[in-house]
């Protein structure tokens, strides 16, 4: 907090029919749609800036946060009200922290505020996910610009790029395909059409006993050579663990997901004229999503306070359940509202979330969250040169076991240059991130992936910003800058009146996450539309249209 939070002026009103301490974006999205059904919403942060765990942020700041060891709330008295005040203790989100400077101009204040580092990279849109349909019904999408990433490619041990082909266009001219290959991948891609088309006969339609296998077992049955079953399970379908293996695979991808997944990518090129193929980016990074959802809510008479922590839940004294009142800020304000949303960072303490007919665990299931027991490791680098000279803006996918053989994950990377204001011009980020059960195993991935493809200084201080070739490739390496490598947890409880949002997943897009905002809204309001359709007041010619910079 940049100033005292007793210093500020008492919130007014005192009651709300909703508090949402964080401003993540299922926080925000949840209270743009409250704000948006009439609901009185007051919105708190306790950091100087939007976006809690889905921010963008400048290197110092990104630094901090990930470093940051929030202290304990100091012990609150009841002074003789019905309530009792519960305090909230901290959780760790991320650990083994590693932030290396090769250049030390780079963290000067001056250029540190040059660059938007996402918090929760890799990440883009598919130009037809529910992201963008939620952004265009909620109306966000008068605050938010995007740009299309140009290509896709999977990637080897070597640094070895091979595209991947989006469109049957594409099939046609990639020169890295043969004509067989090219047979095969038009074949699936016509069958696949076919049946989400309703297909009037058998040979049009995928079995039943098929869409409820494996994928990679009917990609098999499709004839399809390991190099194109590798781009549509990874490249495509976006499998997080290694499917060739289903005994041992830790998330079977089912026929009929990887149908739709395909069908979602396929839908996503062209969807937008002047969008290159199948994904999106926000210009200035993705902590503008958050923020574009506060601006929709505030037009709807939300509140918003940054630099305000709550350090204490406000619990009825006389109901054995110690039913939910309100919370207590550091400002030593007390106020009430009917239902509460806690971002991740705070523990609610376990006798308050014991229930006979409801455990996390149920929950987590209940709002698709997985294994609690994953991590995400996730890895930042910053070069002077692309990784491809001819392209800015790129995702690169490594299949499970293509690094190493003990490799049981698909390890994403996603390169933005400064076109996409995330950093100074001529320089450029890179995402990496990977799903893992130990941090020592994530971080082996990581910097196994940013060996293949980029050069690191042998010392932090050096100010080298040349390239090196590859042994195994003729393109180029570029030297890293700056470099940053952390665990993240993932963690999601939901409990009676007080609901706690999901950490950034290790997807590649939103919908996970945003299914389970829908899911805690509709537990709060059964009876309410998640973003009903009105037209903005202020701009009504804009609610319909998507700003996509060519």
């Amino acid at each position: 907090m940049s100033e005292d939070a007793s210093s500020y002026p008492p919130i007014e009103p005192t009651k709300f029919d909703l508090i949402v301490v964080g401003t993540g974006l299922p926080e925000s999205v949840i209270a743009a749609a409250a704000s948006a059904n009439g609901k009185t919403v007051l919105h708190l942060d306790p950091n100087s800036s939007y976006g809690s765990h889905y921010a963008s942020l400048s290197l110092h700041d990104l630094s901090n946060f990930l470093n940051s060891h929030p202290a304990p709330p100091p012990s609150t008295s009841s002074n003789g009200h019905d309530f009792t005040p519960v305090p909230l203790a901290p959780r760790p989100l991320y650990s083994h922290v590693e932030i290396s400077s090769f250049v030390p101009e780079i963290l000067d204040d001056e250029h540190s505020r040059k660059f938007n580092i996402d918090l929760c990279g890799p990440r883009v849109l598919f130009c037809a996910d529910k992201s963008i349909d939620l952004i265009l019904k909620s109306g966000a999408n008068q605050y938010i610009d995007f740009k299309s990433i140009e290509s896709s490619f999977v990637c080897d041990a070597s640094g070895r790029l091979t595209n991947v082909p989006d469109s049957r266009a594409a099939i046609f001219k990639d020169k890295s395909l043969g004509l067989t290959e090219k047979n095969q991948l038009m074949r699936l891609f016509k069958l696949v059409q076919q049946h989400l088309g309703g297909g009037e006969n058998e040979n049009e339609r995928i079995s039943g006993q098929d869409l409820e296998s494996p994928f990679v077992e009917f990609l098999k049955k499709m004839r399809l050579p390991p190099k194109i079953k590798s781009i549509i399970l990874y490249a495509i379908a976006m499998a997080d663990y290694d499917q060739d293996n289903v005994e041992l695979c830790e998330d079977v991808l089912k026929t009929k997901d990887g149908i739709d997944r395909l069908a979602l990518y396929n839908s996503s090129v062209g969807r937008f004229p002047n969008a290159f193929g199948a994904f999106l980016y926000p210009i200035y990074g993705h902590g503008e999503l958050p923020q574009a959802f506060c601006r929709r809510a505030a037009v709807k008479g939300c509140i918003h306070v940054l630099r305000m922590p709550m350090i204490a839940l406000l619990m009825d004294k006389f109901k054995c359940t110690g039913h939910y009142k309100g919370v207590r800020l550091s400002s030593g304000q007390d106020l009430f509202s009917h239902q509460l949303i806690l971002d991740p960072s705070s523990v609610v303490p376990l006798p308050l979330i014991s229930s006979p007919t409801d455990s996390p665990r149920e929950n987590r299931q209940i709002l698709g969250l997985g294994d609690e027991k994953r991590k995400v490791a996730r890895g930042i680098c910053i070069t002077r040169s692309s990784l491809r000279p001819d392209t800015s803006n790129f995702l690169v996918v490594y299949p499970p076991r293509s690094l190493y053989p003990e490799q049981v994950t698909s390890i994403r990377a996603l390169q933005i240059g400064s076109d996409l204001a995330v950093c100074p011009s001529g320089m450029f980020v890179l995402y990496f991130c990977t799903l893992c059960h130990d941090a020592n195993q994530g971080i082996k991935s990581l910097n196994a992936a940013m060996d293949s493809l980029l050069t690191l200084p042998k010392s932090s201080h050096s100010e080298s910003s040349t390239t090196v070739h590859s042994e195994n490739s003729a393109e180029v390496k570029p030297t890293v800058l700056w470099k940053a490598l952390y665990i993240q947890e993932l963690t999601m409880d939901q409990f009676e009146s007080i609901n706690s949002t999901a950490m950034p997943d290790g997807k590649f897009n939103y919908n996970n996450i945003l299914d389970a905002a829908l899911k805690l809204f509709q537990k709060m309001y059964p009876d309410e539309e998640f973003f009903p359709e009105t037209v903005s007041p202020e701009n009504p010619e804009d609610d319909n249209e998507f700003s996509l910079e060519s």
